[in-house]
């Protein structure tokens, strides 16, 4: 039999004749389920936050790009075999990209301006999935259609059928000067992904219309790629851009977006950080419980030390007490905390319902609801950071004890 941990059970089940001493020990137990609990659910909630936003961005930006010097691209398709040859390409298309003003009746707004191919769109991008209509196949090279961001559209009090007017930074000369290049579109369709950035701003027209409105020719402003895995991207831009021999511009969505991404893993470390603090106010409470125990044991530890009991298995007996408080709330944590994650979309409703008043309400937040990811090992690194932390609380009382002089306790007994 393990002396030290047969003993120290013993102590943890034990009602003790102090009443304080055991609600300090339960306190401490309960900060570390606490604590755990709130660490496992926010971290969960940020991990859904920031997939959702990730899709959001890659519903319309590329997970990689290639452009040449200037902006524009002459021989695209010469390029086909070089990318399709990368086995991490789902699927790529080119695009013409501009901006320039649009216009309805008395109302004018900024817009980005983006050529799409029909068909080969939707190989690398999901935006048909956040539009009313028909989609892409609206497109039609020569109808001169347009599909607009639903809050663009609103802005220009623009409703499907409308005839807008697409204006060219890019101007023409004229006997009367220069005139900015003028093409009316009708607008048939359009899309709503969340995101300000996109839905107040972005207009897409068919790869040829667009050609025709920035007088581009063949030329395309670059390549579109979607990847197998998004996490790849930086990879096989290298390896593209080193295929090229540098003379294409090969970027990718970690460097386009590298500084929104960058701030939320900050802020999601910095959460983990504040909110561990939690676990780390109750371990300061094990320390206080078992200094108490100590106090309270002094006659106890001394019977046993003249029994032959070691200082090693005395301070193992309070070692095997401190930690089963924290693995107890830690266990305790992680569960509420496993089962808080998972249905996070049905408690927020309800808290919601009962206090009567909308967290995110949908016309302030980007997202409204509370997108949850669980990850096992951001579980596992919460549970054992916890484990541990009641490890170190108890090795100061526990050493304390060991050092307990039987002839010192007992004198007065």
């Amino acid at each position: 039999m393990n002396l030290p941990l047969f003993i120290g059970a013993r102590y943890s089940r034990a009602r003790r004749r102090n009443g304080f001493i055991s609600f300090i020990a339960a306190i401490s137990m309960v900060g570390i389920a606490l604590g755990v609990w709130a660490l496992i659910t926010v971290i969960s909630i940020m991990n859904g936050f920031e997939k959702e936003l990730r899709g959001r961005i890659l519903d319309v930006a590329s997970h990689v790009s290639i452009t040449g010097s200037g902006g524009w691209l002459d021989d695209w398709q010469s390029l086909t075999a070089t990318v399709g040859a990368q086995p991490e390409v789902a699927g790529y298309a080119p695009f013409i990209l501009g901006q320039g003003l649009i216009s309805l009746g008395s109302a004018v707004d900024g817009a980005l301006i983006r050529g799409i191919s029909p068909l080969d769109e939707p190989k690398v991008s999901s935006l048909q999935q956040h539009m009313d209509g028909g989609g892409f196949a609206l497109l039609e090279a020569g109808r001169y259609n347009v599909i607009l961001g639903e809050e663009l559209a609103f802005r220009l009090g623009a409703e499907i059928g409308d005839k807008v007017t697409l204006i060219s930074p890019q101007g023409q000369s004229t006997p009367a000067g220069l005139m900015p290049r003028l093409r009316r579109f009708t607008l048939v369709d359009t899309f709503s992904i969340g995101m300000n950035e996109y839905d107040s701003a972005m207009a897409l027209v068919h790869i040829a219309d667009a050609g025709k409105l920035y007088k581009s020719g063949d030329q395309v402003s670059g390549l579109r790629l979607k990847l197998h895995d998004v996490y790849q991207a930086r990879r096989v831009s290298s390896v593209l851009s080193d295929a090229f021999n540098q003379r294409l511009y090969v970027s990718d969505w970690t460097r386009q977006h590298e500084n929104f991404f960058r701030a939320l893993a900050i802020e999601k470390r910095v959460m983990f950080i504040i909110l561990f603090l939690i676990v780390a106010v109750a371990a300061f409470n094990i320390v206080s419980t078992l200094v108490m125990v100590v106090t309270d044991k002094r006659a106890d530890i001394a019977i046993l030390r003249t029994l032959g009991l070691s200082p090693a298995n005395v301070m193992g007996i309070f070692f095997v007490q401190g930690v089963t408080s924290g693995i107890v709330g830690t266990v305790i944590g992680g569960v509420l905390g496993v089962l808080s994650a998972l249905n996070v979309s049905t408690i927020v409703p309800f808290i919601e319902g009962l206090v009567g008043y909308q967290l995110f309400p949908a016309d302030v937040y980007v997202i409204s609801d509370f997108p949850a990811e669980l990850r096992w090992s951001d579980v596992s690194v919460i549970v054992i950071s916890a484990v541990a932390m009641s490890m170190l609380a108890t090795l100061y009382p526990a050493w304390r004890a060991a050092k307990t002089q039987p002839a010192e306790a007992l004198r007065y007994e």
